[in-house]
């Protein structure tokens, strides 16, 4: 049987301590373990999440505007970016799964950190008050914030990779849904993206087929560029 941390640890990690300690509980508590669990405290997260983001990118990037914010707020709080933020918490060694979860990897599974992430910026504010939640998030996100480049940043890994093919006359990359495992929400991609013509295949997973198309462009994109690093105009 799967070990669960206590709490304790992560608060320390977090450097909040509750007030109330059954808040915490709760927000690391899935549905499949107790029907008290972090669902409602999800929701409010997400709004302490969003607002907390928006501020500091309103704060960051003075020069972008309105749907540019948009994106890069939307980059930042999607499940993939969140589960990446929870594992570095080791997030799902806290978590309380039922036995099914726990035999098919919930603890890993990035909707399940992602939303277990949310509950607990939720828990925090309903313990603390909104500024408590506000300096936990932040510590979080804002050295994720000020690490990104807008110019390259607002640009989608499928979008960049187009318009570098299209800049060297090439074909447009194809997509293909290699495998799908799991039952909705805990649906896995894997997909392929296929540069034919530079002779360029990568794979990803992803929690969504868009989700899983990015991430493998994203890395097309790369290998293009280390194999090609001429400026485009010239026909590759």
């Amino acid at each position: 049987m799967s070990i669960v941390l206590p709490p304790e640890r992560l608060q320390k990690v977090l450097g909040y301590t509750f007030n109330e300690q059954r808040l915490i509980r709760q927000a690391l508590t899935h549905r499949s373990y107790a029907a008290t669990h972090n669902e409602r405290l999800e929701f409010v997260g997400d709004a302490v999440l969003n607002a907390v983001v928006g501020r500091a990118l309103f704060v960051h990037f003075p020069q972008l505007n309105e749907g540019e914010l948009s994106r890069l707020r939307a980059s930042l709080v999607r499940q993939e970016s969140l589960a990446d933020v929870a594992s570095t918490l080791d997030l799902g060694d806290y978590l309380s799964l039922g036995e099914g979860e726990l035999k098919s990897g919930g603890h890993r599974r990035p909707s399940i950190l992602a939303d277990a992430l949310e509950a607990i910026f939720g828990a925090i504010w309903l313990d603390g008050g909104f500024e408590a939640a506000q300096g936990v998030v932040e510590s979080l996100f804002v050295p994720r914030i000020t690490a990104i480049d807008p110019s390259k940043a607002l640009k989608d890994p499928k979008t960049a990779l187009q318009e570098w093919l299209q800049a060297r006359h090439k074909a447009l990359p194809l997509y293909e849904v290699v495998r799908q495992e799991g039952e909705s929400p805990n649906l896995v991609f894997e997909v392929a993206c296929n540069v034919p013509e530079l002779a360029v295949q990568t794979r990803a997973l992803g929690a969504s087929r868009r989700a899983a198309e990015q991430v493998a462009a994203g890395d097309a994109l790369g290998i293009l560029k280390e194999k090609y690093p001429g400026k485009a105009g010239k026909r590759t």
